[in-house]
């Protein structure tokens, strides 16, 4: 007979069920070999040369990608300068039947792009099927309604597009990232260049089968592939009117310096180390929920985690306590698995930079904790990670880690948090935990972030601008802000 379990002790303890697999069976349809998309029609690249990309689920190689050399990338950029003679003197209501094209197409196959999505970036299933592409057809679903309505944004002025956009994504957000990108792009008039990142490549390319299927006129979005050489090319390429590029703030400012008196329009939207901030009398345990989507949503792969957790010290004992419980409860492993909490780290080298910084902060004193888990044999895995005893100094409350660790500071009073909060070199998010309204309003107007989240975090919402601060870079993407980003008032 066996024994009866004690939900209190599993509480207490963790001694909790194990639960059965239960793998997502939808198809990727992931071809063996892309090329790069240019005026409408997939073609081989110039430079005869492929790389692999690489599952970080289990190490296994899920596709060739071309790599576009500068030839190519000029070649894109010809294609996107023919097609805005035409693209751009569309009428809104025109460009707004092609955008909601997009958007009914790609969630018609939605399944097989967030499955595609989880194979190349590591995430988790249920965060691929519930979170990146629905948000990514939103993107387009919103701004095929601002098309026709242009001239309204700014009354008494319309907008007019710039010209050719050469966009640069990362690899956190591939399919997110490419929609932010091109949805408000298009919506204006404009015609881009794209380079994805070299690990996730996929779902763009995929992309672009439904940008052929949605009768897109050829030329209008153009997809380059390739790492740091490709992306150098699409941002100093003549052509381009504006770069918008999202990634890390070292390239970020060498964008900044190569552009500086081009003429060329720039948005960066670049690192951060967000503050997550709980006061007394925060509700604790959503507080807790709040914490935990903050930081390890996506493998802590979100320039906006919540990687600081500043907890008033009335409190912090009991935080921490729970916050270990929680941590307890997490699952990582496969993230094909629709119970993964916790999927693959997108890359060996992100793994490796992860492993480091962890040790740092073991070596500087801060104390660390991590729940027992079994991690998969193949594939780049990282169990979720809490620093407690950290000090501002200590190098894990500096440094973007962009992974599954947090590091928990505390304070005393409502200005020692706001100190601690802006004592930093980014500021692109923060989040407010109390029952006070009016502390909320007030926070809010005291950091120094461009997002502001009041007992919630991880928000968002194609209607609502996200950008940064400081060295977490300028421009909007979303709302009506993200608009005026791509066009010029006329």
């Amino acid at each position: 007979m066996s024994a009866k379990r004690n939900p209190a002790r599993e509480l207490l303890f963790g001694d909790l069920w194990e639960y059965d697999p239960a793998p997502e069976t939808a198809k990727a349809f992931i071809d063996e070999r892309y090329g790069l998309f240019i005026n409408g029609k997939f073609v081989a690249p110039k430079t005869k040369k492929y790389f692999d990309s690489i599952s970080p689920r289990n190490e296994q190689k899920l596709a060739e990608i071309a790599l576009a050399g500068s030839s190519d990338v000029d070649a894109a950029y010809q294609a996107a300068t023919t097609a805005f003679k035409s693209w751009s003197k569309l009428p809104g209501t025109e460009r707004a039947k092609y955008l909601f094209r997009i958007a009914r197409l790609l969630q018609d196959r939605a399944r097989e792009f967030a499955v595609a999505e989880t194979l190349d970036g590591g995430k988790p299933i249920k965060e691929s099927r519930d979170f990146d592409v629905p948000m990514a057809a939103a993107h387009f679903f919103y701004h095929a309604g601002w098309a026709d309505k242009l001239d309204h944004v700014t009354p008494g002025r319309t907008l007019a597009p710039l010209g050719v956009i050469g966009q640069v994504i990362p690899w956190n957000f591939p399919l997110l990232m490419l929609a932010w990108k091109i949805a408000p792009a298009l919506a204006t008039g404009n015609t881009v260049v794209l380079k994805p990142a070299e690990t996730t490549s996929i779902t763009a390319l995929k992309f672009a089968t439904i940008l052929q299927d949605a009768g897109l006129p050829p030329g209008v979005v153009n997809f380059v592939t390739g790492a740091g050489e490709t992306g150098s090319a699409v941002v100093n390429h003549p052509l381009a009117a504006k770069i918008a590029f999202t990634g890390s703030t070292a390239v970020g400012k060498a964008i900044q310096r190569a552009l500086a008196g081009t003429g060329k329009r720039l948005t960066l939207e670049l690192g951060g180390k967000a503050a997550n901030i709980v006061f007394e009398d925060a509700p604790i345990d959503q507080a807790v929920e709040g914490i935990i989507n903050g930081i390890f949503f996506n493998q802590g792969h979100v320039c906006c985690a919540g990687s600081r957790l500043l907890v008033q010290e009335s409190v912090a004992a009991a935080v921490l306590a729970k916050l270990k419980i929680r941590l307890r409860s997490l699952r990582t492993g496969d993230p094909l698995d629709k119970n993964t909490d916790v999927g693959a780290i997108n890359s060996k080298a992100q793994l490796a930079r992860i492993q480091a910084l962890v040790a740092v902060g073991v070596a500087e004193g801060a104390e660390i904790y991590q729940a027992d888990c079994n991690l998969p044999e193949k594939g780049w895995y990282f169990p979720p990670t809490l620093f407690s005893n950290v000090s501002q100094s200590h190098s894990i409350a500096r440094e973007e880690i962009f992974g599954p660790v947090l590091s928990i500071l505390t304070f005393r009073t409502p200005e020692e948090a706001v100190e601690k909060a802006n004592n930093t070199h980014y500021g692109l998010s923060a989040g407010v935990w109390t029952d006070k309204g009016s502390r909320i309003l007030k926070m809010s107007t005291e950091l120094k972030a461009g997002v502001v989240w009041a007992n919630s975090f991880n928000k968002f919402d194609p209607t609502s601008p996200f950008g940064g601060f400081k060295e977490s870079g300028f421009g909007r993407e979303g709302g009506k802000q993200g608009l005026l980003d791509y066009a010029q008032l006329v």
